[in-house]
């Protein structure tokens, strides 16, 4: 008599699952808003009048946002008055309330007027995202070229920042370098404990694929909606998308955990190419 072939032994049963996981459903299910759901912008600040006006255009009504301004002379965060110190973050900012409206954010400036920034002061802002503000997802449309983390200690101080937030359930996008993958940027190239995002085009701004190409694991819609050369296909641009797309997915599950977040969006990508 033979014995029956167990169900996970079937060649189908994979495909059975990805036929019955519906990306669509989920994405664009009326309570995926974000709502809940604590974003960190680590970037050059949020113009809040900007991002309201934006708003207000729609008759709505631009959910408060707090920050701090990380400096490299300043031992302590310094306070957020609402600007920024170039448009960047708010193109960033402006591409997540795209897609999760109801996000709270939170706006980490760590470059100030000179568009640079140490590594040190992004590992600042990343833990008082963590501390102070409690965020579930932090947006890094920003990157360290290697040859300027030739120092490992530095290096391992940020990969370490990175690890603790995947360790307290904190989601990190972080952007691949444009000219990936001739140039490694990092902390994209830290890869696991994080969700590295390079650029593409996509017809609808919810689509996204996964494309593994040299540590860097996924591809998203990389042009913005408002700002400086936000039309133009960026990285920077790809992340935000990203992270909007979990932060409402999020909204459905708060308590997902980020390796969970990463594998419903593998298995999303996959069933959006098929």
């Amino acid at each position: 008599m033979k014995r029956p072939v167990p169900m996970f032994d079937s060649p189908e049963t994979f495909d059975d699952l990805l036929a019955r996981f519906d990306p669509k459903r989920w994405l664009r299910d009326p309570r995926a808003t974000g709502e809940g759901i604590r974003v960190a912008v680590i970037d050059s600040g949020i113009e809040r009048s900007v991002l309201e006006d934006r708003y207000a255009q729609r008759g709505e009504v631009l959910p408060r946002i707090e920050g701090a301004v990380f400096r490299a002379n300043s031992p302590a965060p310094l306070p957020y008055d609402g600007h920024q110190s170039s448009p960047h973050g708010t193109t960033v900012a402006d591409i997540i309330l795209s897609l999760a409206p109801k996000a709270t954010l939170f706006s980490a400036d760590v470059f100030g007027p000179q568009g640079s920034c140490e590594v040190e002061t992004v590992i600042a802002g990343l833990r008082y995202a963590m501390d102070v503000w409690n965020v579930k997802v932090v947006n890094l449309s920003l990157g360290v070229p290697e040859h300027k983390l030739q120092l490992l200690p530095k290096r391992n101080q940020l990969l370490r920042a990175i690890e603790e937030a995947y360790y307290r359930d904190v989601l990190v996008f972080a952007a691949a370098h444009n000219d990936h993958p001739v140039t490694k940027s990092y902390p994209a190239a830290f890869g696991p404990p994080l969700i590295s995002v390079d650029k593409a085009l996509f017809d609808d701004p919810l689509q996204f694929a996964y494309a593994l190409r040299d540590q860097v694991e996924f591809q998203a819609h990389s042009r913005g909606y408002f700002g400086p050369f936000s039309r133009e296909p960026a990285t920077s641009w790809a992340t935000p998308h990203l992270a909007g797309i979990a932060a409402r997915l999020l909204s459905l599950r708060p308590t997902l955990k980020p390796f969970e977040i990463k594998a419903i969006l593998y298995w999303m990508g996959l069933a959006l190419k098929a």
